[in-house]
């Protein structure tokens, strides 16, 4: 490590200087959730829930939306074609292995957007050479050259990777960056794929690069840290201070092992430390939370409460002394407000006489814009809901929201009815009725542990579809005795996994509808588990 300062111990005078004054710097918010946040194991998304979480990316701000790896599978490549063809007001970009097939794959995708990018990544370190690879570092900076060349070819928007940066040797990555860029790369990324860095550490690293690679002024400098080690936001921050110019992270933090670099924490600490960092970001913040929420849901990853911005104890306040200070004056215990991230200080309650305009608002408030044919869905789920319960709550809707997007694999089976009958030391007793197409099928199953059990085998024998449960979550979306339950699942079938989200009243009937929406799944081939991608 060199003797350059950490960050913490620099002053303003040593910070990098830029061609701009640095308190005009803008800083890129490179979004891969639907990219490397999806690689999160059973976070995986359909094609309508890919477009939905696009759309609200670009309302939110992001820059560039990293929206798949065309090559991986046909699923991922419609996936991003579709992106590229109907998403507006954002770069996209697809990911690719410096390797022709890969690359014109990914063309092909995002030759339909308006501003495509093309990001073709290779490994450099010492031990992906050896162990991975099995090449010299002349065939690398060759194979990198050619990469870079064939995606300039089709766009001029390149994105080059030297994956495992952070662990490859300085005078080798100078070498392959000055080549990447000579060979028409516009944007150099340095990640930290394995989260190993320090701030310390990884601040020399883009120093470094900016002092000793001679054209390093004709690209920008990305930083991409993984958080294994819980760094990869300090790390982030670190790389701006030493002059990069755009962050790629993912909502929540999501992504390969224990994630990436939180968009939500690292806007928010530039935004809310500008008097340090002097730059800013197109990111409208009052968003971070609807579109955090909208990822949840649609992941099934739930946010811890305690998370930074987006969790729900975030701006919490329990203590005593705490509570006193707040009354006194906000700002003694808040350095950001709860509407300045888009929480609000209550909830908005609904009725049943509420109208369609009315869910449809607070919907799109929420992070969800609603098709005509999906709000009308959602709608009658709602009138139904607020016939069991008086009030209805922002979490109630979003439960709502979310699993008519879950739903949007045509249902080969439904729900019709069911009983239960349950007790201590007494066999349960379910009676569960489904249909598909226009005929009922009902079984009846006196076994199991409990009701919801119970539930499980009866759907089984109805369906013919044999699962192995992986996880199964119910938490209450609002607060309250009547609070909407709501059941996320995994099952596994055939080697696969597959996800099912149901939501009621009543526990048993959420997981009914669960379990019917993993085995519809299942019957189209909708399956969770993106398997192994590389990534830089």
């Amino acid at each position: 490590m060199s003797d350059q300062p950490t960050p913490d111990a620099m002053t303003d005078a040593a910070k990098p200087q830029t061609s701009e004054p640095l308190a005009t710097r803008q800083i890129r918010i490179f979004d891969t959730t639907l990219r490397d946040g999806e690689q999160s194991p059973g976070a995986s998304m359909n094609l309508a829930e890919k477009l939905e979480v696009a759309s609200a990316l670009v309302d939110l701000g992001v820059d560039i939306i990293e929206a798949g790896f065309p090559i991986a599978s046909p699923g991922d490549f419609e996936s991003v074609r579709q992106i590229a063809t109907t998403v507006r007001g954002a770069t996209i970009c697809g990911l690719a292995r410096c390797a022709e097939k890969d690359i014109d794959r990914a063309w092909e995708a995002l030759k339909t957007a308006p501003q495509a990018r093309i990001h073709v990544f290779l490994a450099t370190s010492a031990i992906h050479r050896e162990f991975k690879l099995r090449m010299t570092p002349d065939e690398i900076v060759e194979r990198a050259v050619a990469g870079v060349r064939r995606a300039a070819s089709h766009c001029d928007d390149v994105e080059f990777s030297p994956e495992d940066a952070c662990r490859t040797e300085h005078d080798f990555l100078c070498r392959v960056v000055e080549a990447a860029i000579d060979a028409g790369a516009t944007t150099i990324n340095v990640p930290d794929t394995v989260g190993y860095t320090t701030p310390g550490e990884i601040y020399d690293r883009f120093k470094m690069l900016r002092d000793r690679v001679p054209n390093m002024d004709k690209a920008v400098l990305s930083t991409h840290c993984h958080d294994d080690l819980g760094m990869a936001v300090a790390n982030s921050l670190a790389a701006v201070d030493a002059g990069a110019g755009q962050i790629e992270c993912t909502i929540n933090g999501i992504g390969e092992r224990a994630g990436n670099a939180a968009l939500e924490e690292l806007v928010m600490a530039m935004k809310t430390r500008q008097d340090f960092y002097h730059c800013q970001t197109n990111i409208n913040s009052k968003r971070l939370v609807p579109v955090s929420r909208l990822v949840s849901k649609t992941t099934g990853i739930n946010v811890q409460r305690n998370k930074a911005i987006v969790g729900r104890n975030a701006f919490a306040h329990e203590s005593g002394i705490h509570q006193d200070g707040m009354l006194k004056e906000r700002t003694t215990y808040e350095i950001m407000s709860p509407e300045e991230v888009g929480f609000t200080k209550t909830d908005l309650v609904l009725g049943k006489h509420s109208g369609r305009a009315a869910l449809a608002d607070r919907a799109k408030q929420l992070g969800m814009t609603l098709t005509g044919e999906q709000l009308q869905e959602v709608f009658e789920a709602f009138k139904e809901l607020a016939d069991k319960k008086k009030e209805i709550y922002d979490g109630d809707i979003v439960a709502l929201v979310q699993q008519k997007i879950s739903e949007t694999v045509a249902p080969e089976w439904t729900l019709v009815d069911y009983e239960v009958t349950s007790g201590k030391n007494q066999t349960p007793n379910v009676r569960v009725t489904l249909r598909r197409d226009d005929q009922d099928f009902t079984e009846q199953v006196a076994q199991g542990d409990g009701p919801i059990d119970a539930a499980f085998w009866a759907v089984e024998k109805i369906t013919g579809i044999q699962v192995v449960c992986k996880d199964f979550r119910v938490r209450s979306a609002t607060l309250g005795r009547d609070a909407i339950g709501e059941v996320n699942l995994e099952v596994e079938h055939e080697g696969k996994t597959y996800r099912g989200t149901g939501v009621s009243t009543d526990s048993v009937e959420s997981t009914i509808l669960a379990m019917l929406n993993a085995i519809n799944r299942i019957v189209a081939g909708v399956a969770s588990d993106p398997g192994e991608l590389p990534q830089p």
